[in-house]
Protein backbone atom coordinates (compact mmCIF):
# COMPACT_ATOMS: atom_id res chain seq x y z
CA UNK A 1 0.00 0.00 0.00
CA UNK A 2 2.98 2.40 0.28
CA UNK A 3 4.10 1.57 -2.86
CA UNK A 4 1.19 2.96 -4.12
CA UNK A 5 1.13 5.88 -2.24
CA UNK A 6 4.66 6.68 -3.12
CA UNK A 7 3.44 6.23 -6.82
CA UNK A 8 0.89 8.20 -6.44
CA UNK A 9 2.33 11.35 -4.87
CA UNK A 10 5.19 10.53 -7.72
CA UNK A 11 2.54 10.82 -10.67
CA UNK A 12 1.27 14.12 -9.05
CA UNK A 13 4.51 15.64 -8.59
CA UNK A 14 4.92 14.73 -12.88
CA UNK A 15 1.91 16.50 -13.49
CA UNK A 16 2.32 19.42 -11.63
CA UNK A 17 6.15 20.16 -12.95
CA UNK A 18 5.00 19.22 -16.55
CA UNK A 19 1.80 21.07 -17.04
CA UNK A 20 4.09 24.45 -15.51
CA UNK A 21 1.85 24.76 -12.43
CA UNK A 22 -1.57 24.98 -14.38
CA UNK A 23 -2.54 21.59 -12.94
CA UNK A 24 -1.47 20.54 -9.45
CA UNK A 25 -1.81 22.97 -7.03
CA UNK A 26 -4.46 20.91 -5.64
CA UNK A 27 -4.44 17.44 -7.30
CA UNK A 28 -3.87 15.28 -4.37
CA UNK A 29 -6.37 15.33 -1.70
CA UNK A 30 -7.37 18.92 -2.32
CA UNK A 31 -4.25 20.38 -0.48
CA UNK A 32 -2.59 23.27 -1.43
CA UNK A 33 1.23 22.36 -2.64
CA UNK A 34 3.98 23.72 -3.71
CA UNK A 35 6.95 22.46 -5.90
CA UNK A 36 10.20 22.88 -3.83
CA UNK A 37 13.52 23.03 -5.93
CA UNK A 38 16.51 22.40 -4.15
CA UNK A 39 20.69 21.81 -5.21
CA UNK A 40 21.86 18.67 -3.77
CA UNK A 41 24.39 19.11 -1.06
CA UNK A 42 26.54 16.37 -2.56
CA UNK A 43 25.77 15.74 -6.06
CA UNK A 44 25.07 19.66 -6.89
CA UNK A 45 21.97 17.69 -8.99
CA UNK A 46 18.78 19.89 -9.04
CA UNK A 47 16.18 18.40 -7.10
CA UNK A 48 11.93 18.85 -6.80
CA UNK A 49 9.52 18.06 -4.24
CA UNK A 50 5.92 18.38 -4.24
CA UNK A 51 4.91 19.37 -0.87
CA UNK A 52 1.63 20.17 1.16
CA UNK A 53 1.86 23.67 2.68
CA UNK A 54 0.11 26.41 4.71
CA UNK A 55 0.61 30.11 4.68
CA UNK A 56 2.28 32.45 7.43
CA UNK A 57 1.69 36.04 6.08
CA UNK A 58 3.57 36.04 3.61
CA UNK A 59 5.37 33.02 4.56
CA UNK A 60 5.37 29.58 2.92
CA UNK A 61 5.48 27.02 5.55
CA UNK A 62 6.08 22.86 5.04
CA UNK A 63 7.31 19.86 7.10
CA UNK A 64 10.12 17.95 7.20
CA UNK A 65 7.80 14.96 7.97
CA UNK A 66 9.08 12.12 5.54
CA UNK A 67 5.53 10.56 6.45
CA UNK A 68 6.89 10.02 10.56
CA UNK A 69 10.25 8.25 9.03
CA UNK A 70 13.13 8.54 11.51
CA UNK A 71 15.13 10.10 9.61
CA UNK A 72 14.14 13.20 7.81
CA UNK A 73 13.91 13.72 4.52
CA UNK A 74 16.54 14.78 1.55
CA UNK A 75 15.66 17.97 0.60
CA UNK A 76 15.50 19.28 4.20
CA UNK A 77 19.90 18.85 4.42
CA UNK A 78 20.16 20.08 0.88
CA UNK A 79 18.33 23.39 1.85
CA UNK A 80 20.13 23.99 4.96
CA UNK A 81 23.18 23.70 2.99
CA UNK A 82 21.42 26.12 0.41
CA UNK A 83 18.92 27.97 1.88
CA UNK A 84 18.34 30.73 -0.97
CA UNK A 85 16.15 28.01 -3.18
CA UNK A 86 12.95 28.36 -5.13
CA UNK A 87 9.20 27.40 -4.68
CA UNK A 88 6.70 27.51 -7.56
CA UNK A 89 3.03 27.51 -6.27
CA UNK A 90 0.48 27.04 -9.07
CA UNK A 91 1.93 28.60 -11.86
CA UNK A 92 4.11 31.53 -9.88
CA UNK A 93 7.66 30.93 -9.47
CA UNK A 94 8.99 32.51 -6.03
CA UNK A 95 12.61 32.97 -4.54
CA UNK A 96 12.89 32.40 -1.09
CA UNK A 97 14.98 31.98 1.82
CA UNK A 98 14.31 28.45 3.80
CA UNK A 99 14.83 28.39 8.02
CA UNK A 100 13.80 25.18 9.25
CA UNK A 101 12.17 25.30 12.75
CA UNK A 102 12.12 23.50 15.75
CA UNK A 103 10.49 23.30 18.98
CA UNK A 104 12.36 25.46 20.56
CA UNK A 105 11.45 28.36 18.34
CA UNK A 106 8.57 30.04 19.92
CA UNK A 107 6.60 30.05 16.96
CA UNK A 108 7.31 26.94 16.64
CA UNK A 109 3.94 25.24 17.43
CA UNK A 110 2.03 27.93 16.14
CA UNK A 111 3.29 26.92 12.78
CA UNK A 112 2.99 23.32 13.63
CA UNK A 113 -0.60 23.93 14.02
CA UNK A 114 -1.39 25.78 10.61
CA UNK A 115 0.23 23.25 8.77
CA UNK A 116 -1.24 20.14 10.37
CA UNK A 117 -4.85 21.96 9.86
CA UNK A 118 -3.92 22.08 6.17
CA UNK A 119 -2.83 18.67 6.04
CA UNK A 120 -6.09 17.12 8.41
CA UNK A 121 -3.85 16.17 11.18
CA UNK A 122 -1.81 14.09 9.45
CA UNK A 123 1.28 15.89 10.58
CA UNK A 124 0.83 15.24 14.41
CA UNK A 125 0.53 11.75 13.34
CA UNK A 126 3.41 11.21 11.91
CA UNK A 127 5.35 13.00 14.58
CA UNK A 128 3.95 10.37 17.00
CA UNK A 129 5.15 7.91 15.13
CA UNK A 130 8.66 9.19 15.42
CA UNK A 131 11.21 10.54 18.34
CA UNK A 132 13.00 12.74 15.95
CA UNK A 133 11.68 16.32 16.19
CA UNK A 134 9.75 17.42 13.07
CA UNK A 135 11.11 20.47 11.43
CA UNK A 136 8.65 23.47 9.97
CA UNK A 137 10.06 25.01 7.46
CA UNK A 138 9.72 29.10 6.87
CA UNK A 139 10.13 30.08 3.26
CA UNK A 140 10.47 33.69 3.26
CA UNK A 141 9.95 35.54 -0.07
CA UNK A 142 12.75 37.32 -1.40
Amino acid sequence: MAGLFVNVLRGHQWIYENSRGVVGHRLLFGNPTLLLRTVGRKSGKDRTSALTYATDGKDFLVTASNGGSSRPPGWLANLKASPEIEIQVGTKKIPVTAHATYPDDPDYARRFALVDKVNSGRYAEYQKKTSRQIAVVVLSPR
